[in-house]
């Protein structure tokens, strides 16, 4: 059903129009992004199965979901596909833009949300790397390990060499835990005082290790771990 079809008061586009984006709720701000839904379901259904897609949680999930699970929603043909991960990439870069051009500390939350973006959907657990400069801009952001749902293997000897070859002065850590909890355990403490230590060798700071989860984000450095 076209949004133009649907009663005035359930027209997203007319209702972002009169009030302004921050008035759309997320399954509305998607809907006017698809224009129109299928014979059956109408575009607001649809936009509400995409931010209901198993394992993606809700809208920080979607951000992270690929081609893959977005064609698993019938309805969504390549066309909405591809329009839809170009917008879901413009969000990323979005971000990862801001990051290069302040310092990290001055936009705790858009950290957050950059590493949830990249990490906090996948199914299997990633141990990823902010590199910063001396003003603790963003210079890369590389995932380095991958395990299973419980364990992965990080090598310190790795990550300093990486930290080298993007002349770093600083990293933040991160990693997901696709359990859905974010509380750090003992082998992640342990591993954030291990790459501590070898990176203070190479005169590069350990600024934070923070862990995603769909939905939530944790920062060791914030809660006085580090």
């Amino acid at each position: 059903m076209p949004i133009k079809d649907l009663p005035l008061d359930a027209q997203p586009r007319e209702k972002l129009a009169q009030r302004g984006a921050a008035a759309l709720a997320d399954a509305e701000l998607l809907a006017v992004i698809l224009r129109t839904g299928m014979a059956g379901k109408s575009v607001l259904q649809l936009a509400q199965e995409l931010l209901e897609l198993p394992g993606a949680g809700g809208l920080a999930g979607l951000l992270a979901a690929g081609g893959k699970e977005l064609a698993s929603i019938k309805g969504l043909g390549p066309a909405k596909r591809a329009e839809l991960m170009a917008v879901l990439e413009l969000a990323r870069r979005a971000t990862a833009q801001q990051l290069r051009e302040r310092e990290v500390f001055s936009s705790p939350e858009a950290v957050k949300h950059y590493l949830q973006l990249h990490l906090a959907a996948k199914s299997h657990e990633v141990f990823a790397v902010l590199f910063l400069d001396g003003q603790h801009r963003l210079l890369a952001l590389e995932e380095m390990f991958r395990g299973t749902l419980t364990q992965t293997s990080v090598y310190p000897r790795e990550v300093a060499l990486r930290a080298l070859h993007h002349q770093a002065g600083a990293v933040i850590l991160a990693h997901n835990h696709p359990s859905g909890s974010v509380q750090p355990s003992g082998a992640d403490r342990s591993l954030t005082a291990t790459l501590k230590s070898a990176l203070a060798l190479l005169d590069v700071r350990v600024l934070d290790h923070i862990i995603v989860a769909p939905g939530a984000a944790y920062s060791m450095a914030e809660e006085g771990l580090l």
